[in-house]
């Protein structure tokens, strides 16, 4: 019962991720800067909410234990945006999200070494099968203009980073969800501040009463929610499990993306949609 729990608060998540795109079009803000304020209001709102529940336990964690488990890894969160922001600025956003979403296979990779779990040949070929699934949504094969090898690296780097996020997570000790993810999250947002210093710098000017209304929600639903919900779904699931479902996240936004933004929906997507659905689903039931 835990596991078809996890179950659902994982697929949960990856349909919450999967609507951003949608919130993103209409919020004048730079990547860099939404993704700053979406670390900085969930952890805000978790920490409020730690505080209002007072019934969360933390286990046996000492400060600096909790600092490690949960720090280390929302730095990695952090590192992880900013490698992806660069990454579009060197190749197509086709190419640099077909990187990222290298995470759920390099999990699935790493899990028998780091976790000790089982790879089965099952999983392997529903993992093959995503990721061509993948290569199908991303359009990369209809984008002939901007290659761009520093791209790629930036955008496997930014997998490999998210890929250690989700294991390190698998692997910590048991403590309150909410005050686990408002760690995770203030440290992603700590990272991200030099970055946004050097890189453009703050400015509010001109943002409609609107688009901050947006952006408080995506900080609190997109982010804070989501978070927690994915961090309270991952200890109890298999790492190839969760790294499966990922996929769930780009075609939820691209079915999305044809319905409310009128964006055409290709064959090949469509086709794509199908095959990342079905390995997941095939990997669970089988």
């Amino acid at each position: 019962m835990k596991e078809r729990k996890a179950l659902a608060m994982i697929t949960a998540t990856m349909v919450i991720f999967g609507t951003i795109g949608i919130f993103r079009r209409w919020i004048p803000v730079s990547s860099a800067f939404l993704a700053f304020a979406r670390g900085v209001i969930g952890a805000l709102f978790l920490f409020v909410i730690t505080k209002l529940r007072r019934s969360g336990h933390s286990g046996m964690l000492s400060v600096r234990q909790k600092l490690l488990w949960f720090g280390i890894p929302g730095a990695l969160i952090g590192l992880n945006w900013v490698l992806l922001f660069e990454a579009y600025r060197y190749t197509s956003v086709s190419i640099a999200t077909l990187c990222y979403y290298m995470t759920p296979t390099i999990v699935i990779l790493l899990s028998p070494l780091v976790l000790q779990e089982a790879l089965t040949g099952r999983k392997i070929l529903c993992a093959l099968t995503a990721v061509i699934g993948m290569v199908l949504i991303s359009g990369v094969f209809s984008d002939h203009g901007n290659t761009g090898y520093a791209g790629i690296l930036l955008g496997l780097g930014a997998a490999m980073l998210y890929s250690m996020v989700i294991l390190i997570n698998i692997k910590a000790p048991e403590a309150d969800v909410y005050e686990k993810t408002t760690i995770e999250l203030a440290a992603a947002a700590l990272v991200l501040l030099p970055y946004i210093l050097v890189s453009e710098g703050f400015s509010l000017s001109g943002i409609a009463p609107s688009s901050i209304v947006l952006i408080l929600f995506v900080g609190i639903v997109h982010t804070g929610i989501a978070y927690a919900l994915y961090f309270a779904g991952i200890p109890h699931l298999k790492a190839q499990t969760t790294a499966l479902f990922s996929y769930i996240d780009p075609v939820t936004a691209l079915f999305l993306s044809a319905v409310l933004l009128h964006e055409p929906l290709s064959g090949t997507g469509l086709l794509g949609a199908v095959l990342i659905l079905g390995s997941a689903v095939l990997s669970e039931l089988l």
